[in-house]
């Protein structure tokens, strides 16, 4: 498929000096990658920064920020200090007979030039780390591991960098509803609450979205009661989002190309499926090459997103404020291929699409109104991004 470059900036500015944040922006953005990739049409060398004018929708490059392995995910601290990803690559020695660990790296940022200064790396205590958060006090980098299953918390020193895991769980049992995909746990995300009491991982390999107790305090989580929210069998939950008015929560089923919205107990840490909804336009058969990606609530609560990748698309959804229910709008043309990730920007203007076979972002407008996406024309190179995340510098 060739894709529309009215606006195509080269990756090979990545391989200069940093530039400096132009005064028109007021965000950096942060993209994770793939390194390595086979056939990727940009290489990536880690993870690169990009300035963004929320005013007019422009995305700028800025250059390459750190230099590590696959981060293909990443997540930024609540004091903007500091920024923690996932490195897929295997990690030090395996014990024999055991697959290597992947690792978490810890970055200082500089906001002015958005250059990211390595802390430490730890463990992530399972293979395919695929997905990092940090609690909303700091002091806590929650990490999901896809190969192995296992979920951990590493405690935040006082310098930002990374502890130890302090709790490390595996997810169990599987689901074998698909043979094939679901043979064993596959921990695919790692979310908290608004009120910080809660983790909730999804787990393509277990139909279970399994709910931990978090303690900042002890950096440690520990199995709630009930311990888990359950998505309709062989769908393979994937990314986990929560609602603004904290009522609501919405997870991607990757195989199935469905999204399950729950209600949500926050006194509890509980989570009751109200429907699973398809991702595709009606009449869709939902064909082999396609999965979703990502799972996202708008800023205002009256719309959700969903990538589509294969299918190339992303599903947006009105929200039904009274009952958390999702009504499918449109599948907008993804422009990239392969979206994994996407951003939205916090004044919810603006979504940036991550495409990770194309090796490229798009940006587009959302229209208050409706939530429908528009491009704006921005398409701008970077090596097999999946991941997109904000920072404000103003």
């Amino acid at each position: 498929m060739k894709l529309p470059r009215t606006l195509r900036l080269t990756a090979l500015a990545a391989l200069l000096p940093l530039a400096s944040l132009s005064a028109a922006h007021d965000y950096l953005v942060y993209i994770g990658t793939y390194t390595g990739a086979k056939n990727a049409k940009v290489e990536s060398k880690g993870i690169y920064v990009f300035g963004f004018d929320s005013q007019s929708g422009k995305l700028e490059p800025m250059g390459l920020a750190g230099e590590v392995k696959s981060p293909s995910f990443l997540a930024i601290s609540p004091s903007k200090k500091y920024l923690y990803s996932v490195s897929e690559a295997p990690v030090g020695t395996a014990a024999p007979g055991k697959p290597a660990t992947g690792g978490i790296s810890s970055f200082s940022i500089d906001p002015s030039t958005g250059k990211l200064t390595l802390l430490n790396q730890e463990s992530s205590q399972g293979s395919g780390p695929c997905h990092v958060s940090v609690d909303h006090t700091g002091k806590v980098v929650l990490v999901a591991n896809y190969g192995s299953g296992h979920v951990a918390s590493l405690p935040v020193k006082s310098d930002g960098s990374l502890d130890k895991a302090a709790t490390v769980y595996l997810h169990e049992p599987a689901s074998k509803a698909n043979p094939k995909r679901q043979e064993g746990p596959h921990a695919h995300s790692i979310n908290v609450d608004a009120a910080n009491k809660f983790a909730f991982a999804a787990d393509l390999g277990c139909d279970r979205v399994f709910i931990y107790k978090l303690d900042p305090a002890a950096g440690t989580i520990t199995p709630n009661a009930p311990a888990f929210g359950t998505v309709p069998a062989g769908g393979g939950p994937r990314h986990f989002a929560f609602h603004p008015n904290g009522k609501y929560a919405y997870v991607c089923n990757e195989m199935t190309c469905t999204v399950t919205a729950f209600n949500y107990d926050a006194g509890r840490g509980a989570l009751e499926e109200i429907a699973t909804v398809s991702t595709l336009p009606e009449g869709t058969a939902v064909d082999p090459k396609f999965s979703t990606a990502e799972t996202q609530v708008h800023p205002s609560g009256k719309f959700a997103y969903v990538s589509n990748r294969g299918h190339n698309t992303i599903a947006v959804y009105s929200v039904d404020a009274g009952t958390g229910k999702l009504k499918l709008v449109e599948n907008a043309p993804s422009i990239v291929e392969t979206p994994r990730n996407f951003g939205i920007d916090p004044s919810g203007k603006w979504l940036i699409a991550a495409g990770q076979s194309s090796s490229s972002l798009a940006v587009f407008a959302i229209d208050a109104s409706s939530g429908k996406l528009t491009p704006t024309g921005q398409t701008l190179d970077v090596g097999s991004p999946v991941c997109v995340k904000f920072l404000s510098v103003k």
